[in-house]
């Protein structure tokens, strides 16, 4: 009966265990442009985690950072392409994640970023276990197995917003050399007809017998 109860307990944890606020958004920053985004922190002792990717625009590249509810410059950089961090919330307040599109002078930026607000806590079966002080080795196992696949979890995921981050990039790359490519070949066209007229201009005047002459 006890060992039914540890199970249950389990279960719930395990339905329990994570519980994450996530904000996915893209978001279209135009030339000398500069937008902040805000997640608010109602303890210390939280995660916030914070990814980006320029998805298109320019080099890809994009000047951010992250500012506490102090004002103070937690992560920033400049001309990043992308970025994925992980930070600990010490204060309560509204957290700031900055995008800026200074370098650019006409190029917008397509931006994918989420923010992640976690609490993770591992559950205590202590407080569950009346014959002893110690939770059940099968119980502190199937634990462990459960952060690993949990950290593993989140690693695939990373791992997608990587690939989907090349994916479009590879794709707003071979846009512009289509395009590129379509531009070069009508003014090549068009330098093509403008030669063959101003030769038979040439050709014809060559033959032209002007009034008066022999």
């Amino acid at each position: 009966m006890l060992t039914r109860v540890y199970c249950w307990t389990l279960l719930l944890a395990i339905l329990c265990l994570q519980q994450v606020n996530a904000t996915a958004l893209s978001y279209s920053l135009a030339p000398h442009e500069s937008e902040c985004f805000y997640v608010w922190s109602d303890q210390p002792g939280k995660k916030l985690g914070f990814y980006f990717a320029v998805q298109s625009g320019g080099s890809f590249d994009i000047d951010y950072k992250v500012l506490d509810p102090r004002e103070g410059i937690i992560l920033s950089g400049e001309k990043e392409r992308q970025g994925d961090f992980v930070f600990t919330a010490t204060d309560v307040g509204e957290y700031s994640f900055c995008f800026a599109n200074d370098m650019s002078t006409f190029v917008e930026k397509l931006i994918d970023f989420e923010i992640t607000v976690e609490n993770e806590m591992r559950p205590n079966f202590n407080k569950h276990i009346s014959s002893t002080n110690e939770p059940p080795a099968v119980l502190s196992a199937m634990d462990e197995s459960l952060y690993r696949l949990s950290g593993a979890l989140t690693n695939v995921a990373r791992t997608q917003k990587y690939f989907r981050t090349r994916e479009h990039r590879s794709s707003s790359t071979v846009i512009s050399t289509e395009n590129r490519i379509f531009w070069f070949a009508m003014l090549e066209s068009a330098a093509v007809v403008v030669m063959a007229c101003v030769q038979v201009l040439v050709i014809r005047s060559f033959f032209q017998v002007k009034k008066g002459g022999v």
